[in-house]
């Protein structure tokens, strides 16, 4: 889908959204640079999966850090590693850069499980890319888990603290 596609379902679901559109933003301090000055949580993806082929997008704070290691046993993967591109694409129907909760729109089979921050979901905006990283859109956090859930996908809250590095 595009992201058209992708106003076009929230505005059927009566979700109210604002979009910025910037530089594309690879990295979480690219897009930093281009929206820090939005208010509310501004999000990184993981696109994971396991050794058995199941999936997970993981959504956090994009100051959150995590561990894979340790994120395993949280969500009950075995060892984690990133999905490739390639699958990203066929999955989620984005491409590296643009990851974004908005995707499981792509994902009618529901192949991937969602996993949120518990804590980045107690703020009242959440900023992602609809499907490009050349924009963000605003959404209310519970807006945000009512689209996951019309989309299929209702996500999992995850303390993520428990999967910080070793300081």
């Amino acid at each position: 889908m595009t992201p058209a596609d992708l106003f076009a379902r929230l505005t059927e679901l009566g979700i109210a959204t604002t979009t910025t559109e910037h530089a594309a933003a690879f990295t979480v301090e690219e897009l930093s640079a281009a929206v820090g000055h939005l208010p509310g949580i501004h999000v990184k993806n993981l696109f994971l999966r396991d050794p058995k082929e199941k999936m997970w997008l993981v959504v956090a704070p994009g100051d959150r850090r995590i561990d894979l290691k340790k994120l395993a046993p949280l969500i009950g993967a075995g060892r984690l590693s990133f999905g490739s591109a390639e699958r990203l694409l066929r999955v989620l129907g984005v491409t590296p850069g643009s990851v974004t909760p908005f995707a499981v729109i792509n994902d009618p089979t529901i192949q991937v499980q969602v996993i949120f921050d518990k804590a980045m979901m107690g703020a009242e905006v959440i900023n992602a890319h609809p499907l490009l990283n050349t924009m963000t859109t605003s959404i209310q956090s519970a807006d945000l888990q009512r689209f996951m859930e019309a989309c299929g996908h209702p996500p999992r809250f995850v303390d993520l603290t428990a999967a910080a590095p070793p300081v």
